[in-house]
């Protein structure tokens, strides 16, 4: 399927350092709207990311398996280097998908939706709001508490909480 677009098959993008609850959520609620959907891990070295490329993809993988199974749509983990509208075009995909949490995120976001529309106007976006338990959760902020000894049980699923405690020992 690799380089032939379809209306049915989604790219969702992101450094997932680490993949929260409400990356989780926008997964589940993308996946019930296509028929294939692939999560892209950027590298994203300029995030100075907590874990490697592998252990982000690790984690992603093992944490949408039961949204998978739960709706029945296929779901791809993949790591990506390049620009986001070519990996969309690798995978097939005619469709971007956002999460946006904030004001500040939109900002952010309409610049890029700018870039990879002009740079491949037959990709579209979509974005999908956080949902209001999920609005204030971010990467950033979660690592950050982990850091600094804090409990971030409640944004990050398990095997992630996990993967960051014995990251960070």
């Amino acid at each position: 399927m690799a380089g032939e677009l379809s209306r049915r098959v989604g790219l969702y993008p992101g450094t997932f350092d680490p993949i929260t609850n409400g990356h989780l959520d926008i997964i589940e609620r993308a996946a019930r709207l296509v028929e294939r959907l692939v999560v892209a891990v950027a590298i994203n070295i300029g995030k100075q990311p907590l874990m490697t490329l592998d252990e982000r993809v690790d984690c992603v993988r093992r944490e949408v398996q039961p949204i998978a199974t739960a709706t029945g749509t296929p779901v791809d983990v993949i790591g990506f280097d390049n620009l986001l509208v070519q990996c969309a075009r690798d995978q097939g995909a005619s469709t971007i998908i956002r999460g946006l949490r904030v004001v500040t995120d939109f900002d952010y976001e309409v610049q890029m939706f700018g870039m990879n529309h002009r740079l491949d106007p037959g990709i579209e976006t979509v974005f999908l709001m956080a949902t209001e338990r999920h609005q204030f959760i971010s990467s950033r902020l979660v690592k950050e508490i982990a850091q600094l000894g804090g409990d971030i049980t409640g944004f990050v699923p398990r095997h992630t909480h996990d993967r960051i405690i014995a990251k960070l020992r």
